[in-house]
């Protein structure tokens, strides 16, 4: 019976989340397994992992073959570097405690650089929130000076409209005064004309 380490689907449509388990290999994907070794959630940013390290390391002893996913997430983990370590000590390279101290080293190298990763995305959503509210900030100031602009093209032309009603009445009476001495000088053109005419 071949075992392989390998992620099983879980969760929901959209937001998978997997456990990681030693199975036969010829069993369904989400299937029966002989052991749970961990979770991965890759719903977040890094992707939460949480592994049973020692019995990760005990199904690979005893020959169990990863999955390249699988690999990946336990390598991350230490899963093989403990394993690596472990067969230093049995081939007699290392002693038992050298190969804790390099194992406990690596782990908090590790936790470092994912403290700074996590440290380095937070100010970076720290920056855009700041970014889109003094954009917003500044559509809001764009927003109410058109709003003031409005408000005084509307109030413009009905100042213009009284006066101009105003001038308006004095317009229509004086070309009724210009119109009135035309008509009387009218008629005394024509008495001028008649009498020349009665001349001759």
């Amino acid at each position: 019976m071949a075992v392989r380490i390998r992620l099983q689907r879980h969760g929901k449509k959209g937001k998978p989340f997997y456990w990681i388990v030693a199975a036969d290999s010829r069993s369904k994907r989400d299937g029966k397994f002989l052991e749970k070794l961990g979770t991965f959630d890759p719903n977040f940013n890094p992707p939460l992992v949480s592994l049973n390290v020692d019995s990760t390391v005990r199904w690979i002893q005893n020959g169990a073959q990863p999955s390249d996913t699988a690999r990946n997430i336990i390598s991350k983990e230490g899963a093989l570097l403990k394993n690596h370590l472990l067969n230093g000590v049995k081939k007699g390279a290392l002693t038992e405690d050298e190969a804790d101290k390099k194992f406990n080293d690596w782990i908090n190298e590790r936790d470092k650089n994912i403290e700074k990763k996590l440290s380095a995305l937070e100010k970076e959503a720290a920056d855009k929130r700041k970014k889109a509210l003094e954009l917003e900030k500044e559509a809001s100031e764009k927003r109410k000076l058109a709003a003031e602009e409005a408000a005084l093209a509307e109030e413009a032309p009905a100042a213009e409209e009284a006066p101009a009603a105003e001038e308006a009445p004095a317009a229509e009476e004086a070309p009724a005064a210009e119109e009135t001495p035309a008509v009387e000088e009218a008629p005394a053109a024509e008495e001028v004309a008649d009498e020349e005419k009665e001349k001759q």
